[in-house]
């Protein structure tokens, strides 16, 4: 029969009879992959055999003789194919040679008659197929040579294109090599270049040091003699003011006179004045009288301030050598029993976090102030609340009672301070000025000055009575997180995100010290009672204690790592509480040096006061709860 297919198509002969030995050669034996010679025990999924621990040298000889058997079979598979004598290599038929041959160019009537006269002749008799004969081995070898000639010359022209592409790559990568070694040597020559810079430069400041020092020991000793300058210039203004408070009382135009031997007034005559008298009366006339002097570099804001007094602005007090209130508190400080606090009671107090705790100074009465933009009076201990204050648009970061106990002060994030009057419940003065939110307030112990501190770097001194600013303190380089005053005293001290303290003298509004130490931002600074120490704590949650005389750091405690918000110190002087915001209230005995943990509901502490009636602890937190610790012996 004839087969029309392709080139690659083959004839077959149906009358061609078959030839056992051409087809099943001796050496090759041609396998189907469903039967093999070998029979393989077939094992199923649900049988329950299995192999032990022991027999793992076992099952290692089963999976070596299965692999050499798979290899066996790939190097069968191989030798099949590239065998000379493989299947497509039996010789063929010379009649399916020549009808093969005339498919493959097309010849269809040659096929024809081929087919016609060659099959007459096989029914006649004439022949048999097995007469012809084969076609010999050197024809179908070479038929097959020049199928792979085919194959190489693609895969050749396919490598070449590889080649190509490789070469193309090779190039680019060559030149971006050349282009990062010349970078890589640009930047190592700036690299060098900068190492000497900084070389010059490290010498060159090193020369500058014991200047700088020189200078800053000058500094130091001028800020003492300042200071000194500002107490004698007080005390001639204090005797001063006497001596004008005395003509004051005298009426105009009349002058007594005191004689030695004579017990009796002498009355001048009316309309006579003296110099010594004009020049009273013009001094009385005037709203301030300015007193020069030359050691005080004020700024001009700071000399017009002075010169341009208003006359309801308060007189700062005059720090006397011994106050009694620090003599009676240091004869009936007594230290506390051994003993610790405890838990006794939790009060919901605000609806948010309470940011600020403040003791009424003659009464049981507790002022909170928290994220919820108000201020609440309530009971201790039993937590009722009393009063409650809104006005602040933002939450409130600050509180504080007024010594006498009638008024109260709050600051915000509004950047606004807000004096409020506990009689008329209401807010009776806003004071203005900070550009950026108040993050803490402090009351004088005389009742007439308010210091607050800013996110904006400064500090301001506001007078209640003349509801004006009286001193910018300006020096920090970042946020003020908190100001208090030293009790009867004209000294604040101040807490600063740029690490440091500072201590000021509200009458002249100038730094007095800087305290350096902490190595994270300052969170809080407090006075104990007594005056003579300030502890402090930062970010890191180190807590500091300094000495108000000597000016150094006496203890530094790392209770952290988590950030300490604010310190409080126990009326005796002998604890310290921190307030953390790992959720607990850490007091340390200074008497002992042991620090002890206080766990409350677990929510970061903001606040932490003592209160002094009755040695109790009150710790705020951002849930808004309000923590009342007493201590047992």
């Amino acid at each position: 029969m004839q087969n029309t297919c392709g080139g690659g198509t083959s004839w077959n002969s149906s009358h061609a009879p078959a030839v056992p030995d051409l087809t099943k050669p001796a050496d090759i034996t041609i396998t189907d992959d469903s039967k093999d010679d070998s029979q393989y025990e077939e094992v199923s999924a649900d049988d329950e055999f299995s192999l032990h621990e022991d027999d793992e040298d076992l099952s290692k000889a089963l999976q070596t003789i299965q692999d050499q058997a798979e290899d066996a079979q790939i190097i069968d598979f191989l030798s099949v194919l590239t065998s000379e004598k493989s299947v497509s290599d039996i010789p063929q038929a010379m009649d399916d040679f020549f009808c093969n041959f005339l498919v493959r160019l097309g010849m269809s009537r040659t096929l024809d008659c081929f087919q016609t006269e060659w099959y007459e002749l096989i029914e006649r008799g004439v022949f048999t197929v097995d007469d012809a004969g084969l076609v010999p081995d050197v024809y179908t070898r070479n038929q097959q040579l020049e199928t792979e000639n085919l194959s190489l010359k693609k895969d050749l022209e396919s490598y070449k294109h590889s080649v190509n592409k490789i070469e193309e790559a090779l190039l680019k990568m060559q030149k971006e090599r050349d282009f990062h070694r010349m970078h890589h040597k640009r930047v190592v020559q700036e690299k060098n270049r900068l190492i000497c810079d900084l070389k010059r430069l490290k010498a060159h400041y090193a020369s500058y040091e014991p200047m700088l020092k020189q200078l800053s020991e000058k500094y130091q000793n001028s800020l003492t003699q300042k200071m000194l300058t500002s107490l004698e210039r007080d005390k001639a203004m204090g005797q001063v003011t006497g001596l004008q408070a005395a003509l004051q009382s005298l009426e105009p135009g009349y002058a007594k006179q005191f004689s030695e031997t004579k017990g009796h007034d002498c009355t001048r005559k009316k309309g006579f004045e003296g110099p010594t008298q004009k020049a009273l009366r013009e001094a009385r006339q005037q709203k301030f009288l300015v007193v020069a002097s030359s050691s005080c570099d004020l700024d001009e804001d700071v000399e017009k301030k002075m010169g341009r007094r208003d006359l309801k602005d308060s007189e700062f007090p005059v720090d006397p050598e011994g106050t009694p209130s620090f003599e009676h508190a240091k004869e009936h400080t007594q230290p506390l029993k051994s003993g610790q606090y405890q838990l006794s009671s939790i009060l919901k107090v605000h609806d948010f976090a309470v940011s600020c705790l403040a003791l009424h100074p003659r009464k049981n009465i507790v002022l909170t102030g928290g994220d919820d933009r108000l201020w609440k009076t309530w009971g201790f201990p039993a937590g009722n609340i009393l009063l409650t204050g809104e006005g602040h648009t933002d939450w409130l970061s600050g509180c504080c009672f007024r010594p006498s106990g009638t008024q109260l002060v709050t600051s915000s994030g509004d950047s606004t301070v807000r004096l409020w009057d506990l009689s008329r419940r209401g807010c009776i003065l806003t004071l203005r000025g900070h550009s950026r939110a108040v993050r803490g307030c402090s009351w004088h112990s005389c009742g007439d000055f308010v210091a607050s501190a800013s996110a904006d770097g400064t500090s301001k001194i506001w007078d209640v009575n003349s509801e004006r600013c009286r001193y910018t303190l300006r020096g920090h380089k970042d946020s003020v997180n908190s100001i208090e005053f030293l009790p009867f005293s004209s000294t604040v001290v101040t807490s600063s995100t740029d690490k440091t303290l500072s201590l000021w003298d509200v009458r002249t509004g100038l730094r007095v010290c800087t305290f350096q130490g902490h190595v994270h931002s300052c969170n809080h600074a407090t006075f104990n009672r007594k005056g003579d120490s300030i502890a402090s704590c930062d970010s890191s949650g180190v807590l500091k204690l300094w000495d108000m005389r000597k000016l150094l750091p006496i203890l530094s405690i790392d209770a952290g790592p988590h950030p300490a918000n604010q310190v409080a110190f126990h009326h005796s002087g002998d604890l310290v509480a921190l307030a953390s915001s790992e959720g607990s209230v850490k007091v340390l005995s200074l008497a002992v040096g042991q620090l002890s943990v206080l766990r409350g509901p677990g929510v970061e502490v903001r606040c932490v006061r003592f209160h002094g009636g009755q040695d109790s602890l009150l710790s705020a937190g951002a849930d808004g709860r309000v923590c009342l610790w007493t201590w047992a012996q």
